[in-house]
């Protein structure tokens, strides 16, 4: 093979392999992965004091996702 030839493999898989990198922390970013409907079966299994727990740390979550917010507030110029 010719070193034009490698040089174009070696770039298209590179981009490849950020594209791919990229997608991965975006859904992760975006919640892609979460998966509800084990979090709503679960539930039936669970004990009372497991899902006052689950509700406080959905309450945080949703704090910190205000807060997160507020932060980024800027008033427009």
């Amino acid at each position: 093979m010719s070193s034009g030839i490698v040089a174009i493999m070696l770039g298209v898989s590179t981009f490849l392999g950020a594209l791919g990198l990229w997608a991965l922390l975006w859904g992760l970013r975006t919640g892609q992965f979460d998966d509800q409907k084990k979090f709503l079966e679960g539930a039936k299994f669970d004990s009372e004091d497991e899902l006052n727990d689950a509700v406080n740390l959905e309450k945080r979550k949703k704090e910190i996702k205000k807060k997160k917010e507020q932060k980024r507030y800027a008033p427009p110029d």
